[in-house]
């Protein structure tokens, strides 16, 4: 296979794993990068679906623990079963709006001007979240959670979908909003995105099967390693840098992207198109 081709697998590896766990919209962020590399065509859009799954195994492997833990304890420990069942409960409006409406989502909101608010807008957001008065914590670890504030956090997961928004950005934010600690909504975040980024990229990968050949395995094999590595780093990262960090640099770093989306709209450097 071409090298050329290669790196360019592993430049949209690095993308998808530093964007997809950040406040950012790892979609946006895709599209752009694949527009730039040239990687726009049916195929390349399978590929960054398929790469999300080398993100979700650094989910897997940092909360590796927490996972064996509720997976071996599910039929002894109500802890174990209340985590499994709350994570199952946040996941079901994500798999129904998707199963339903991604079609029409994909159709109508994925152009620039659509992309380029939700950036600006999740940025005024986060930036408000993060600015007012300091509000009321319920819930400081996941355990805490109900299946109530499961189904709440899984319901504000589908404006994910909406193209510029971010998954983990609705997510957490959404959760802080909703009550959750700044820890318990990112660890959340991460849980949530197991069975939501997996469903995802097995019913891309199967819808578009024909498309795929064995020929493309090491460009796949590429862009899913280094999705992983590069994610594995985000998230040890940002476990750290929230324990005594706010999320305002995202807000601004959201707002002069979302500037970046129209710019390269108006003037046709990007092919902002389905």
């Amino acid at each position: 296979m071409d090298t050329i081709l290669l790196i360019k697998a592993a430049i949209m590896g690095i993308v998808e794993g530093l964007t997809e766990f950040l406040p950012v919209s790892s979609t946006g962020h895709l599209i752009l990068t694949g527009s730039l590399l040239g990687m726009t065509d049916d195929k390349s859009k399978v590929f960054d679906i398929a790469i999300q799954t080398g993100a979700i195994l650094a989910v897997i492997i940092v909360y590796w623990q927490r996972i064996a833990g509720a997976i071996s304890g599910f039929s002894s420990s109500a802890r174990a079963r209340r985590f499994v069942f709350n994570v199952a409960i946040g996941f079901l409006p994500a798999a129904l709006v998707g199963f339903f409406v991604y079609k029409a989502i994909k159709a109508y909101l994925f152009n620039a001007p659509v992309v380029a608010a939700a950036f600006i807008v999740g940025g005024v957001i986060i930036w408000w979240v993060e600015r007012r008065a300091k509000p009321v914590v319920r819930i400081q670890e996941i355990d805490d959670m109900s299946g109530l504030d499961a189904l709440k956090v899984g319901l504000v997961q589908c404006l994910g979908m909406i193209p510029g928004t971010s998954r983990s950005g609705s997510t957490i934010i959404g959760g802080m909003l909703l009550g959750l600690s700044r820890k318990a909504a990112t660890d959340f975040s991460f849980f949530l995105a197991i069975p939501t980024l997996i469903a995802a990229g097995s019913y891309s990968l199967w819808k578009e099967r024909a498309l795929l050949s064995m020929a493309d395995f090491p460009l796949f094999a590429v862009g899913f390693v280094v999705s992983f590595l590069s994610a594995w780093l985000c998230i040890r990262w940002l476990l750290r840098y929230i324990s005594t960090h706010d999320f305002v640099v995202f807000a601004w770093y959201r707002i002069a992207f979302g500037l970046v989306v129209l710019a390269t709209w108006y003037t046709g450097t990007v092919v902002w198109a389905d």
